[in-house]
């Protein structure tokens, strides 16, 4: 019977002793966990991420995980029947796997068998789109093929015609000998560090122009794309869709009190993410760590979103964001409040009223964007010193900085070329005006100074 490798069954495997695991020990609050529906939800839209075809999802109790198979023979059956009557070739298991059972089961069910390490990598691979990206993914890929005994999602290649992790279907076998997968996760090890090497020098022209960073996180199709675009206008992809973003994207954006800022949206945080993941994009967030604010946008019409909010805390955590850091760099932005019933909106404005650090908006209709950006600008401005500055009409550049960086409420031109202007800008914008102009003049100093 021919089977059509682009149609899926969904497997969430619930493992008893993982249950039992969950329960809090001592007197410590445990962190919300995700529901099995939810988890089975997460997994089928990962599926649909890369155009495949879901026919059926199941939740599978697995009460004594197998070595050979992870799950009992009646499970396997059942699956079995399931695939024949679909006419489906494709098996996603939303659990890691090993070789051997990832073996086993392909060949019980006559099917190709990718676990939730091989999904998550097969949609890095199709939504990478720089060169550090795909060097990632690349090396990603590699480092779990190479324990592996058997050769993944071949049908995918062919649907990609060919471009893809290995290069398409009979270019590199799983069976290649080691040292040659080895030669190639070395070399790109080293073409890695020469990009991440350039972004760090972006990063070190970026710290020269006094303007600071604002980083969007999440946990993936949270919404970061949508309000990116919101805020700044730039046509980022942004669709209802897992993990629709994952290379950082930069804009320059004004603030309502004239500052600029650059804003990144980065990618999307997921639980349980491969471990190569976590290594070989550790340089994609470090532009979550060199902002100065941090935006973590939440969906609060996803039920689950609590446990997201978690996942998302302890990312951030492992990336040396303490929870210190985090009271004064996160402003938590409470996505999509636009999808919610009447009552519970109601009740997210009144909850939000009394906390800081929170702003409910909705990207998709603009609600709460203003007061959002507000926010920024209080974070980012501290206080605002008012000061009137002369500038000699050999330093008409400082013009322009002042323009840019700092709030102009007046100016005049003076007949021998100089420029007074009335601004109002923080200590370390004042601090960058002073090293500009030298020393402050006459009255101006004065000025500044009785300020």
């Amino acid at each position: 019977m021919h089977r059509d490798d682009m149609r899926a069954v969904v497997l969430v495997p619930v493992l008893k002793q993982a249950r039992s695991a969950e329960k809090p020990t001592g007197e410590s609050i445990p962190a919300p966990t995700r529901s099995n529906e939810s988890r089975l939800e997460e997994a089928m839209g990962l599926a649909r991420a890369i155009d495949l075809t879901v026919v059926e999802g199941l939740i599978v109790p697995v009460n004594q995980p197998r070595p050979a198979t992870l799950m009992g023979s009646g499970k396997i059956e059942e699956v079995k029947a399931l695939l024949d009557s679909h006419d489906a070739g494709l098996v996603i298991i939303d659990h890691p796997l090993t070789p051997v059972q990832q073996r086993n089961l392909e060949k019980e069910w006559n099917a190709k068998v990718i676990d939730r390490t091989g999904l998550i990598l097969e949609i890095f691979g199709r939504r990478a789109s720089t060169k550090e990206g795909t060097l990632q993914v690349d090396l990603a890929h590699l480092n779990y093929q190479k324990g592996r005994l058997v050769r993944s999602w071949t049908h995918l290649e062919r649907q990609r015609g060919g471009a893809g992790f290995m290069g398409g279907p009979g270019e590199t076998q799983i069976e290649a000998d080691r040292r040659m997968l080895q030669d190639r996760i070395v070399r790109l090890e080293r073409e890695l560090e020469q990009v991440v090497r350039t972004r760090q020098l972006h990063r070190a022209k970026r710290r020269k122009v006094p303007h600071p960073i604002v980083a969007l996180v999440g946990y993936t199709n949270a919404g970061k794309s949508t309000l990116f675009n919101r805020i700044t206008g730039a046509g980022v992809l942004a669709e209802d869709m897992l993990f629709a973003t994952l290379d950082p994207t930069l804009r320059r954006m004004k603030l309502p009190q004239g500052r600029t800022v650059i804003l990144s949206d980065t990618v999307g945080f997921i639980s349980d993410l491969p471990t190569h993941l976590v290594a070989a994009f550790r340089a994609t967030l470090e532009e979550v760590l060199e902002a100065d604010l941090i935006l973590h946008v939440r969906d609060m019409a996803d039920p689950d979103n609590g446990a997201q909010s978690g996942d998302v805390l302890r990312i951030l955590s492992d990336l040396g964001i303490d929870e210190k850091a985090r009271d004064e760099r996160i402003i938590e932005v409470w996505n999509k409040i636009d999808r919610l019933e009447p009552e519970a909106h109601d009740a997210i404005l009144q909850k939000v009223a009394a906390r800081k650090n929170v702003i409910p908006v909705s990207a998709l209709s603009g609600e709460g964007v203003d007061a959002l950006m507000d926010v920024i600008s209080q974070r980012l401005s501290g206080v605002l010193t008012e000061a009137t500055v002369i500038i000699p009409a050999d330093k008409q550049a400082v013009v322009s900085w002042a323009y840019e960086n700092a709030v102009v409420d007046g100016r005049e031109d003076m007949e021998d070329g100089s420029v007074s202007l009335d601004l109002r800008l923080t200590d370390r914008q004042a601090d960058e005006l002073e090293r500009k102009l030298g020393v402050l003049q006459g009255q101006a100093k004065e000025d500044w100074e009785r300020d």
